[in-house]
C-alpha cells in the first residue's frame, strides 16, 4: 500500500464532487457535497483522517462514533428531501481502514453509532435512492458495513493499493496464530483468505473494476471513466431489485460461492415450512 489511509478517499472525493458541504454537526472527518453525476444531483460521502478528532482511535482514517453518526445524518437528510421528488443518487467514496476500536467508544455505543450508519444506507437504498459505493483505497472490517456495504452496486479501482477485506493481514496472523507466509499460502488457494481485489471481484460482490491510469492523482481522462461508471451503476440500480440478490446471483457467485446458494436455498426452504405450518 502506498499510500495513508483516507488519502486517495479525498483526492477522488474532491475529483468527483469538488469541496466538502458538512452540515453544522459533522466533523471534519466526514466529507459530504451535492455534486453533478450525469443529468442529475448526486450526494457524494466520504471519510477522511482527522488528526484532532475527539476519540483518539478514530483520527486515522477509521468509522468512528462521530464518522458514523455524521453520514447516518447526512443520509436522512437526503431521503427527507426526496419524500414527495426524485430519489436521489448516494455516493460512498471509501477508503476507510476499520472502524475506530478503543475501550471509550465501545463503551460509548461505537455499535450502535455503526448501526445507525448501515440502517441509514439500507433504508435509503430500499425507498428507491440508487446507492453506489466506490472502493478506492482500503475497505476494511467494521468500517466498510457501515459505510459501503450497504449499497446497491459495489465498484472498486482495479489497483494493488485496494483492500477489501474482514481483518488486515497483520490481524488475522495473530488470530489465527499462522504467520504471514503461510497466510500468503492458504489465500492463493481460497479467494476469501486473499487479499488481492481480484481474487475479491471473484466472490460475485463487486459489479466492477475500473482500471485508471493513476489511482493516486487521477487524470481528468480517469475522473471522466470513473463518472461513466458511476452514471451506469445508478441507472443499473434504478432498474433493478432494492435487495442485494444480485451479490449472490451475479455468475462469478454462482460459480464460486457453492455453500453460500446452498445455505440461503435451505434457510428459505425452512423459511417457507415454518410458514405453511
Amino acid at each position: 500500500m502506498s499510500t495513508d489511509t483516507g488519502a486517495r478517499g479525498a483526492v477522488w472525493f474532491r475529483s468527483l464532487a469538488g469541496d466538502p458541504q458538512r452540515l453544522p454537526q459533522d466533523p471534519p472527518s466526514v466529507l459530504a457535497a451535492d455534486a453533478p453525476l450525469g443529468h442529475e444531483r448526486a450526494r457524494f460521502l466520504g471519510i477522511v483522517p482527522d488528526p484532532n478528532a475527539r476519540f483518539p482511535r478514530a483520527r486515522h482514517g477509521e468509522a468512528g462514533m462521530e464518522e458514523c453518526c455524521a453520514l447516518a445524518r447526512q443520509i436522512h437528510d437526503v431521503v427527507a428531501q426526496a419524500r414527495s421528488g426524485v430519489r436521489r443518487p448516494i455516493i460512498a467514496i471509501v477508503d476507510v481502514r476499520s472502524q475506530a476500536y478503543g475501550r471509550r467508544e465501545e463503551m460509548a455505543g461505537l455499535f450502535l453509532a455503526a448501526a445507525a450508519a448501515v440502517e441509514a444506507y439500507a433504508s435509503a437504498r430500499v425507498e428507491g435512492h440508487p446507492v453506489i459505493a466506490l472502493v478506492v483505497g482500503q475497505a476494511v472490517s467494521g468500517a466498510f458495513l457501515a459505510h459501503g456495504l450497504q449499497a446497491n452496486r459495489i465498484l472498486s479501482l482495479d489497483d494493488e493499493g485496494i483492500l477489501i477485506h474482514a481483518m488486515h493481514r497483520e490481524a488475522a496472523a495473530r488470530i489465527t496464530r499462522r504467520s504471514i507466509d503461510e497466510l500468503n499460502a492458504w489465500a492463493s488457494r481460497i479467494s476469501t483468505l486473499s487479499y488481492r481485489i481480484r481474487d475479491y471481484a471473484r466472490l460475485g460482490i463487486l459489479h466492477q473494476l475500473i482500471s485508471v491510469s493513476n489511482p493516486e492523482n487521477p487524470t481528468s481522462a480517469d475522473v471522466e471513466q470513473v463518472r461513466r461508471a458511476l452514471v451506469a451503476s445508478v441507472a443499473e440500480a434504478r432498474s433493478s431489485a432494492v435487495d442485494l440478490r444480485n451479490r449472490h446471483e451475479s455468475k462469478e457467485a454462482v460459480a464460486v460461492r457453492g455453500a453460500t446458494q446452498l445455505v440461503r436455498a435451505r434457510i428459505a426452504a425452512q423459511w417457507r415450512e415454518d410458514k405453511e405450518s
